[in-house]
């Protein structure tokens, strides 16, 4: 009976993952575009990234956080910054959304949510275990600089930039 109840809570156990610590290296993936061509971070290395989790493609804080990104696109691109956004639905999911919305950067589809689960970035709704809107910015080196745990989506991207200016400046 232990056993069973042990089992039971897997789940949630994969759900309270802790997010990697600030200065550790980041985990390495490779993840389906909206493109269909995989992604690999570790082939990403020399570049500052912003990795982000979103919990579902089409709904209001999503859309919200992926046009305030689609909005700064050119600051990220002046600041040499590649943006990956990362959720559970499937790649003709995130193709969709990136056409309907006008999105000029890459969302990966995570439908095994190993990655979210990763990065402690997973959470339940509804039944259904989803991306949590979690953030990471990744330095040249691999590692993770700053993190952004249960992100509110209006003013993320501004607040991003102004982060990514300061560590950039310090040369981290």
């Amino acid at each position: 009976m232990k056993l069973l109840a042990l089992l039971m809570m897997l789940p949630m156990l994969a759900l309270a993952a802790d997010v990697p610590a600030v200065g550790s290296q980041a985990p390495d993936f490779t993840l389906n575009s909206n493109e269909g061509k995989p992604v690999n971070l570790k082939k990403l290395q020399g570049k500052w990234i912003v990795l982000y989790f979103y919990p579902k493609d089409f709904t209001k804080g999503c859309t919200i956080e992926a046009h305030n990104f689609q909005e700064d696109l050119a600051q990220y691109k002046k600041k040499k910054v590649t943006i990956l956004g990362v959720s559970v639905q499937d790649p003709s999911s995130h193709k969709s959304f990136c056409e309907k919305e006008h999105l000029n950067f890459k969302l990966l589809a995570d439908v095994d949510r190993s990655v979210s689960t990763m990065y402690g970035s997973t959470m339940e709704h509804n039944g259904e275990v989803l991306s949590a809107r979690n953030t990471f910015i990744i330095g040249p080196d691999g590692a993770i600089k700053k993190e952004y745990v249960k992100v509110d989506p209006a003013g993320h991207s501004k607040q991003l930039l102004a982060d990514l200016t300061e560590l950039q400046k310090k040369g981290k």
